[in-house]
This record gives structure tokens, sequence and C-alpha cells, in this order.
């Protein structure tokens, strides 16, 4: 999953990337702009449902994703997923960030639900203030345990190096924001993640 953030795209036109990305290999795109408003958020949603062929998630915004016809990523200080489901249409993508097991156990009393869970951090970021202290391998690894077979995409500075350590934990995929964005060549950034994926599924 490619992360968008504010400050890495530099004013670079985000679609364009994102085509770049999944021709790279990336299965995913989550748009995160926390200085975009709603409007500029629709917008942008709409344009990348259709310039690429896989699911297009909002960060934080369900309103924004029900009107784009996309999925939602929810933070803990979001609206709740049950909430949220209120007002997705049935069958939307709506995943949830989880860093501590405490997070985890509120989530299986949401009766919402969710598709997904995005642990972490990995390790300390640099493209997400709030975060929380780094999780690690072993971290992650409980985390999976606890969230009853849902998928578990690792989140927060990971590299492509990290990723067979990630599948081996019982993770589904990882999540990249500078990782990818913070390279010259988008295309091929995304490509040593893919190929790294490939080689941890063996």
């Amino acid at each position: 999953m490619l992360v968008t953030d504010d400050r890495l795209l530099a004013g670079r036109d985000v679609v364009d990337l994102a085509r770049r990305a999944v021709r790279g290999g990336v299965t995913c795109i989550q748009l995160r702009l926390k200085a975009a408003d709603a409007r500029t958020l629709l917008g942008l949603a709409r344009a990348l449902r259709e310039a690429v062929p896989v699911p297009v998630i909002v960060n934080d915004r369900p309103d924004v994703a029900a009107a784009a016809g996309c999925g939602v990523h929810l933070g803990p200080d979001d609206l709740p997923a049950a909430l949220a489901r209120r007002i997705l249409p049935p069958g939307t993508i709506l995943g949830v960030s989880v860093g501590t097991p405490a997070e985890a156990d509120l989530l299986h009393a949401d009766a919402g639900g969710a598709a997904y869970w995005g642990v972490g951090p990995w390790r300390v970021t640099g493209t997400k203030a709030d975060a929380g202290a780094a999780i690690g391998v072993e971290g992650f690894r409980r985390i999976v345990e606890l969230a009853g077979g849902r998928p578990c995409v690792a989140i927060g500075a990971v590299r492509p190096e990290d990723v067979p350590a990630v599948l081996k934990a019982g993770g589904a995929g990882v999540a990249v924001i500078s990782g990818i964005l913070g390279e010259a060549d988008v295309e091929a950034a995304a490509r040593a993640y893919a190929r790294a994926f490939a080689e941890g599924r063996r």
C-alpha cells in the first residue's frame, strides 16, 4: 500500500505518482493529505479511482470516501468503525490503525469491524509525529495474534528488507510513505517492495 503525504508530494501530481507506483507493484493507494480540504480530497479520490486499477482508500474521512466510492482508513481518534459503517455503502473497504494491544481490545468491542488493521509504527517514522513508539517485529506479531484473522499491514518506516520479517510475523503486507515517495524513481522504489514481497512469500 502506498500512503501519500503532503510534505513528500512537494507539489507533484499525486495521480501521476500513483500510476507509477502501481506500475511498480503497489496494490492499494491510501490518500492521506492532512492539509487538504474536503473538496480537494474528494476530487483527488475520484481522480485516483479512475486512474488506477487498484483500491483507493481515503484517510480519516468516511464522508469523502463514501462520496468518492472509495475505501476509508480510520485512526484511533477518528470516527469509530461502527459509526463509519452507517454512512459507508455496503462492501466498502474499511481499515483501522492499531498500535497497542489495548487498542486491539477496543477494536474487538467495535461492532463495525474492519477489513484490515494498519499496525505500527514498525520503527520510528518522520512522516507521522504522533505515531507513538516503535513496536518492531515482536510488537507487530503480538497484534497480529490479537487480530482474529484480519489482515494486518505493517506501517512506519518499513524498508524493503523488512518485508520478509513482516510476512514471517503473520503480516499481509506493508504500507509505505517515504520509502516510495521519498525516492526519485517512484516506480523503481515500489518495485523493490514488490520484489521483496514476492521473495518473502516463497
